[in-house]
């Protein structure tokens, strides 16, 4: 059923989310242009609205649950499962407080309507996957940013997608960079569930009547601890929110 049902919603929510992304492209060109940083914040807040709640036109859910007390003064590298592209706005909207900023490929950076343009003047890291050097002195430079704006970063710590939704072991790379920047950063797990429900049979049908969820995890702090014991420790917490303790 929730297959039958996305042949006749998708349409109705891409032509929603696309046009979402047109409007808001002058917008953030604007706000950006005439009056800068928070005004263009304001707009991609806003621009993630619209993208989260878009899955109504889909019958489905977004639950964002965070029951931690989460300073406001002190730079936090988020640390998350990645199911689909669908994740990332609701983390952008729901964590707007944060001023979270991504890790993301170069290629990003151009073609696509209102998110290029905030990859490009949002504050994020865009690295060349190809080029080692550059992808460092990128990540590097965002945790500079963190440091002295008070800042967050949002890292997709298994590398990809699991299009399944399984977890896949982490990756320590991103998460070890940003900390030689930025090393009072406090670690906060993201468990992230269902996002890729919604593609599950590929870009079109989208699933129907899903229920996507982000759940903030309790804080890390990193005092004492190396990048590898951290980013256990991130994914361990991950595990089990999401019921898939290793053995």
């Amino acid at each position: 059923m929730n297959k039958f049902l996305g042949y006749i919603f998708s349409p109705v929510f891409y032509i929603f989310f696309l046009l979402s992304l047109l409007i808001f492209h002058p917008v953030q060109w604007i706000c950006y242009r005439l009056f800068g940083y928070k005004a263009h914040k304001l707009s991609v807040d806003y621009l993630n609205f619209f993208l989260t709640y878009s899955h109504i036109f889909l019958g489905s859910s977004s639950t964002f649950i965070n029951r931690q007390n989460l300073p406001l003064n002190q730079p936090i590298i988020f640390v998350a499962n990645h199911q689909s592209m669908y994740d990332i706005p609701g983390l952008i909207w729901f964590l707007r407080k944060y001023h979270v900023k991504f890790i993301s490929k170069i290629e990003l950076t151009k073609g696509i309507p209102s998110i290029s343009f905030n990859l490009k003047y949002g504050g994020g890291a865009n690295i060349n996957r190809k080029d080692s050097k550059q992808a460092i002195s990128e990540i590097i430079k965002l945790g500079r940013r963190m440091k002295e704006k008070q800042w967050s970063a949002m890292i997709f710590a298994e590398g990809t997608r699991a299009k399944d939704g399984k977890l896949k072991p982490f990756q320590v790379g991103g998460i070890a960079t940003l900390l030689k920047a930025v090393p009072n950063a406090l670690i906060v797990p993201v468990a992230i569930e269902n996002s890729w429900k919604t593609v599950q049979y590929g870009m079109y049908p989208l699933s129907f009547g899903e229920k996507i969820r982000w759940t903030v995890l309790e804080p890390i702090n990193p005092e004492g601890r190396n990048p590898e014991e951290l980013t256990l420790m991130a994914e361990t917490a991950i595990r089990k929110a999401l019921k898939q303790e290793t053995v």
